[in-house]
């Protein structure tokens, strides 16, 4: 046999040995997933492994000094996690820590905080951490893999409903090593591994002896960079800085939590909260109307420097603010009642009467971002997703919906016009002033508000007076932040101010905002009420999605349903924060994309 020919077909067959040997190595890589630094919802971190700090941290920050926050309300727990009490929002960002830490850098990337290491499968079916071997609480004891899976458990069956649906999509809990825990679920979710990384992770010895689903002051002990120091319930609440901390050294967290001090002062309403700035006694302010910022901060500190004004600019979807229709209330649960009311809104002359400066309308619940809907008739992969559910919905979610505006006067007798129609067509009608349904029931709207909301209450008011013209009695109802906060989260309202605080990257907080469970089950965030088989879809289509495109589409299709479904009056968009402050608290030149939110102030901020 030719010798030169036995040669080639001798070195073919190595080669393809050789292809397939690799192949095979690559594939059992992948199946039994690697140990990560860190992980992203789409692609991969930003940041590179041994990455010296967050971009928007000053490493050389100098540590001491303190923050003095403002907050109108009060509390009376100390345990944040359970549905029972209100409690200081602190705790949770500045006491406990969770596995993953978020860079607010990025859409949606976590890194290693109390775990070393990430692992997912290759579908992300399973996740998989593995501990720091320095991770400490607060009183030096080590922070163990039955803290974690302990944590995990009481959360999950005694806490609070956010944390209800995650747990009920782990299929096996374990520990794989000494300091190794796996999740295994029982449905596909890409987003659990990073939803997961989040939960916050208790000392399991604090609660022997009582139940955790029990309001109490008792103060729990921490891993992260503070720890509670004094307080007294509704009046204020400090967090002191833990020399001793574990993490001091970690890249995550070089330049950040520079503070000695944090300490959060209660007040009855925000008039109050806002003089005691402009005393002295507190560190930093949000001011949200862009009216107030160019004419009430002309008293002495800010005259002589001593109280800064910066605006935080930022990239993220505008917060949501408006007032709420509750659809659980059967006049409301007719869309032509609830257009009628938004036309009814004279959102042109309020805006101009509120804020002096007119600021731009929210077009929609991700305004100013890639996930907005896009104007006009749905088109491409949106389209495709809505169009099997299309007979369900407004004509207006595939053909395009924007809100009514008006000619700016305080008549607003055109859209005035048109809700009259649309409550007729609805089955209302006015007789002798009044607006009254087929049986003579009149038509009543109570709006309820939070004691300390005045920007609200003078917008209502406005309000109230156009819907006198309708025949529509509106009455306003105030109650101190307690029994706000109760009725709110047992729905007992027709209409309330409604706030919420959308991202980047939404996932599966959304099924507390839009889910079906939130109709009926108290707690939950779906205040309007909104019972959508589509919503659904468009929620599950968002969480499966393995690339970026399919995934924008999907919140896109989500944004088309919620605002063409008239759920709420919408106020103004926001883009980037007002910070009132002292000249002596300063944060670093690079703002994260994120800005003023989770992770900035006081998180990044240095007192010198």
């Amino acid at each position: 046999m030719n010798v030169a020919y036995m040669t080639r077909l001798f070195t073919s067959a190595f080669a393809v040995v050789s292809i397939l040997a690799t192949m095979f190595s690559f594939c059992a890589t992948i199946a039994l997933g690697e140990p990560l630094y860190g992980i992203a919802m789409y692609g991969k971190p930003a940041l590179p492994r041994g990455f010296s700090n967050l971009p928007y941290a000053n490493p050389d920050a100098p540590k001491g000094g303190r923050m003095v926050f403002g907050d109108a309300g009060g509390f009376d727990s100390l345990n944040p996690y359970i549905r029972k009490g209100r409690a200081p929002w602190g705790v949770r960002a500045h006491v406990v820590e969770s596995l993953l830490g978020r860079n607010w850098d990025e859409p949606f990337t976590m890194y290693g905080l109390l775990a070393e290491t990430v692992e997912v499968g290759p579908d992300r079916e399973w996740v998989a951490f593995t501990l720091r071997e320095q991770a400490r609480f607060s009183d030096g004891s080590p922070v163990t893999v039955g803290d974690v899976l302990w944590s995990f458990e009481i959360l999950g069956t005694k806490g609070h409903p956010r944390y209800i649906t995650a747990w009920k999509k782990i299929k096996k809990a374990e520990q794989t090593g000494p300091r190794s825990v796996k999740f295994t679920f029982n449905t596909v979710d890409r987003e659990l591994p990073l939803i997961l990384g989040l939960r916050p992770i208790l000392k399991k010895a604090d609660w022997q002896g009582r139940k955790f689903d029990e309001s109490s002051l008792a103060v729990i002990t921490g891993s992260g960079p503070y720890t509670i120091g004094d307080f007294e319930p509704n009046r204020y609440i400090s967090f002191m800085r833990n020399p001793d901390y574990w993490g001091n050294d970690l890249g995550f967290n070089k330049g950040r939590h520079n503070l000695d001090e944090l300490r959060y002062e209660y007040f009855s309403d925000g008039d109050v909260l806002f003089e005691a700035f402009k005393a002295g006694e507190l560190g930093m302010y949000r001011e949200g109307n862009a009216g107030k910022w160019d004419k009430r901060y002309n008293f002495p500190a800010v005259r002589n420097g001593e109280i800064t004004k910066s605006i935080i600019p930022d990239k993220r979807p505008s917060d949501v603010k408006g007032f709420v229709f509750n659809t659980r209330r059967p006049q409301f649960a007719d869309i032509r009642v609830r257009d009628a009311l938004i036309h009814a809104f004279n959102y042109e002359f309020i805006n101009q009467t509120i804020n002096g400066v007119p600021q731009p309308r929210l077009t929609s619940y991700f305004s100013n971002s890639i996930l907005a809907m896009d104007a006009g008739p749905a088109k491409g992969r949106v389209l495709a997703l809505l169009e099997k559910y299309k007979d369900g919905l407004p004509s207006e979610t595939l053909e395009g919906y924007s809100f009514p505006t008006s000619d700016g006067s305080g008549r607003n007798r055109r859209n005035l016009r048109k809700a009259k129609q649309l409550l007729a067509a609805a089955g209302w009608t006015i007789q002798q002033g009044v607006l009254k349904d087929a049986d003579g029931t009149p038509f009543k709207l109570e709006v309820l508000l939070d004691i300390g909301a005045a920007s609200h209450e003078a917008i209502i008011n406005i309000y109230r007076d156009a819907l006198r013209l309708l025949g529509i009695t509106l009455e306003i109802t105030q109650v101190d932040s307690v029994q706000y906060t109760v009725r709110k989260k047992n729905y007992d309202f027709d209409m309330t101010s409604y706030t919420l605080r959308t991202s980047l990257s939404p996932g599966n907080e959304q099924w507390l905002y839009w889910g079906r469970e939130g109709v009926v089950q108290p707690g939950r965030r779906n205040y309007m009420g909104m019972d959508s088989a589509a919503a659904e879809a468009m929620i599950e289509a968002m969480l499966q999605s393995t690339e970026q495109e399919d995934f924008v589409a999907a919140v896109k299709a989500l944004d088309r349903i919620l605002t063409s479904g008239r759920y709420i009056i919408p106020l103004w968009s926001t883009n980037g924060s007002r910070l009132a402050h002292k000249a002596t608290l300063h944060f670093p030149v690079t703002i994260p994309m994120y800005g003023d939110t989770v992770g900035f102030a006081p998180d990044v901020w240095w007192f010198e």
